[in-house]
């Protein structure tokens, strides 16, 4: 079993601990930073330097290892959101770019599919766009996107989220809008693992990507990578941080946050994700296994889909049901219970198979013995 460190700061405030078996959830703290990257952002916090000259040099590791034409590091992937539709109502343009979130008169309608109308679509418009929506509830067409495009398109959106059925394939998205000289922005969040997505989405001709720093790449919580075409990108740069007149200054980024970000994105690059993988199914397998035997609770692991291009499949899970001869507590009060507990034990949904799903991705050693033995008090107890 772990024997944790630190923690003193939370408990003079009265914070309990949570055991995360939920993902990289910005609710619960993202992820834990690896020593190096807390080093790099105590080492950076001892100079001062010119913000613009750091943010270009940052720009330029970004660059390298996604093999886009320029990059930044944002204050989260909302953020780049934020500053993927502003780059594109404003361009270059510093009037266009003063204006914003205003965007009367500019080109301000973002295209998104319905089945990509996640929460996180509100940075689109925090920067002053217009949704377009196209698409049904399980299906979309062709001509339905291209319809869409228009004389005010500013953009066409897509948003890598749980789900993607009923949406048009990224790579049919960038052929369509890029025939009307349209550009795409992608948001990809929780794309990262695994490290081939960093170039993945502009190799195939994606405009703009934005991926979060602080879910798998283990970056600082508010941190986050964009990158593209370097036109856009200088249009996302003018309406970021340290600049003062972009909608982007409130979502401000700091030396620090930089140092770690780019410390913690040179060590993703360089880290063995099937010994990753392998020892998450481990924690799995260790859940499972501890589960076997309670009657009416079926325990199984499911596996990566790497054809699946969906944030929840990039990781295996440890999935709990039960069936109709479960005599205990619902699931719903199961995941009450061991959030109620000291300390905190949180699960995911496993909405796909009915479910409670424990999602190793931000357990550290030690969590999957911790929370079979929970799981196993609470499904034995006869409560």
């Amino acid at each position: 079993m772990t024997t944790y460190q630190g923690g003193e700061f939370y408990k003079r405030l009265g914070v309990t601990r949570v055991v995360n078996a939920a993902s990289w959830l910005t609710k619960l703290g993202g992820s834990i930073m690896q020593p190096a990257v807390v080093d790099a952002m105590n080492d950076a916090s001892h100079w001062f330097v010119d913000m613009h000259d750091l943010n270009r040099k940052a720009g330029d590791v970004i660059a390298k290892f996604t093999g886009a034409e320029a990059g930044l590091v944002t204050a989260g992937s909302a953020a780049g959101m934020l500053l993927e539709a502003a780059a594109c109502m404003t361009g270059t343009d510093p009037a266009k770019v003063d204006r914003l979130p205003d965007a009367t008169g500019l080109k301000n309608e973002i295209v998104i599919h319905r089945q990509h109308l996640v929460s996180y679509a509100h940075n689109f418009r925090a920067a002053g766009a217009r949704l377009v929506e196209i698409g049904g509830a399980g299906s979309t067409r062709e001509w339905e996107l291209d319809d869409a495009i228009g004389d005010d398109t500013a953009a066409v959106a897509f948003v890598f989220g749980p789900r993607q059925a009923g949406a048009l394939p990224l790579a049919q998205v960038i052929e369509i809008a890029h025939k009307r000289d349209v550009p795409v922005i992608v948001d990809a969040a929780a794309m990262l693992p695994p490290p081939e997505n960093l170039t993945r989405f502009i190799d195939m001709g994606a405009d703009m990507v934005s991926f979060s720093g602080g879910k798998g790449v283990l970056g600082p919580q508010s941190s986050g990578i964009l990158c593209g075409r370097a036109d856009l990108m200088e249009a996302a740069y003018m309406n970021a941080a340290p600049n003062s007149e972009g909608v982007g200054r409130a979502a401000k980024v700091c030396k620090e946050e930089i140092a770690g970000l780019i410390t913690a994105l040179e060590i993703f690059v360089d880290t063995d994700f099937t010994a990753v993988q392998a020892a998450w199914h481990d924690q799995c397998d260790y859940v499972v296994s501890e589960l076997q035997g309670i009657p009416g609770i079926r325990a199984s692991i499911a596996g990566t889909e790497p054809d699946i291009d969906e944030s929840n499949f990039t990781h295996p899970r440890a999935i709990i049901r039960s069936d109709k001869s479960w005599k205990g507590p619902s699931l719903k009060r199961v995941v009450e219970m061991l959030e109620d507990g000291d300390p905190s034990i949180r699960v995911g949904s496993a909405g796909e198979y009915g479910g409670i799903s424990i999602i190793p991705v931000d357990l550290q050693p030690g969590d999957e013995e911790l929370i079979a033995q929970r799981l196993k008090e609470i499904l034995t107890s006869g409560n």
